[in-house]
């Protein structure tokens, strides 16, 4: 059994797939195919089984992963041990998951800030409104809205945000102001597909007491861009607001949401110093960040 073996078969455990592993690996699926055979031939038992949903770990499988997980880590540890890493600049690829409001309109701005004392350090948004999994190592970060409860991961909150309902200054002179909360019945509504919310903590209107969504979209900069259009009324994040000017705050006496940002990782990592100093990073100036953009509100 060897290093690149052990790379075929966690990136097919991943992926659940060859061809997902291939292009992971960027090699043939037919490759792949038959390094995983040589290595379940060599060990003498299956690694995975065929079913619809793609190649499933085996219960021997399931064993390896574990071990295939520790001899990846080490490899790592050992490479980053070896570049002396740890005493200049991140290099490399880190991919990071979040939701599309963060990742669209805060995260540039963080990672700008890092790159400024890591140019050689290559980092990957993927802004997607869902879950991510960090065990199929997908991404090495995960920013959530909520703290996981299960799994082997690694938990830190990075900071708190605020969110406010808000609308166009235009918007609300042509349709009537809105003074209280009575007032929000008379007006259209902007918010995210209902069965398509995936946190309880995104389900803002249900918590302000609205029950009916004209217009709506699982992504927030949809989101925005219909109540920048006239659409609407939306409960906005605070940091988005300096992005669209005219766009104002209503009855902020009332409402006014807060939530928070976690960073979340797999409990492996926690031996692997180029992760742990970008966390690091990532926190300190995601805290900045945020509190420099509801400061200009």
């Amino acid at each position: 059994m060897n290093w690149d073996d052990l790379k075929v078969f966690l990136a097919v455990a991943r992926t659940e797939s060859l061809s997902g592993a291939g292009r992971q690996l960027k090699i043939d699926p037919a490759t792949v195919g038959r390094r995983i055979a040589r290595l379940e031939e060599g060990l003498g038992v299956a690694l995975f089984a065929k079913s619809p949903q793609g190649y499933e770990l085996t219960r021997d499988g399931g064993r390896l992963l574990s071990h295939a997980e520790a001899a990846e880590q080490a490899v790592a540890f050992g490479a980053e041990d070896m570049s002396g890493e740890g005493d200049r600049g991140l290099k490399g690829v880190i991919r990071v998951g979040a939701p599309d409001g963060c990742a669209n309109y805060v995260l540039p701005r963080v990672i700008a800030r890092i790159a400024e004392a890591h140019p050689d350090l290559e980092v990957q948004i993927v802004a997607q409104p869902r879950l991510f999994n960090l065990s199929k190592r997908e991404v090495d970060f995960v920013v959530s809205v909520s703290a996981p409860t299960s799994g082997r991961l690694l938990v830190q909150k990075i900071t708190d945000y605020h969110l406010s309902l808000a609308g166009m200054k235009w918007y609300m002179r042509q349709h009537g102001e809105v003074s209280g909360l009575e007032d929000l019945s008379t007006h259209k509504m902007v918010g995210y597909v209902p069965d398509l919310i995936f946190d309880k903590e995104l389900d803002y209107l249900e918590e302000i007491g609205v029950s009916k969504v004209d217009y709506t979209s699982n992504s927030v900069s949809v989101q925005l861009n219909m109540i920048r259009a006239g659409l609407g009324l939306g409960v906005v994040h605070d940091f988005c607001l300096p992005y669209v000017p005219r766009l104002t705050r209503l009855l902020p006496d009332q409402i006014r949401l807060k939530r928070a940002f976690y960073l979340v990782r797999h409990a492996d990592d926690r031996k692997v110093e180029r992760l742990s100093r970008f966390a690091d990073m990532l926190a300190v100036d995601m805290r900045a960040v945020v509190e420099s953009l509801e400061a200009e509100t």
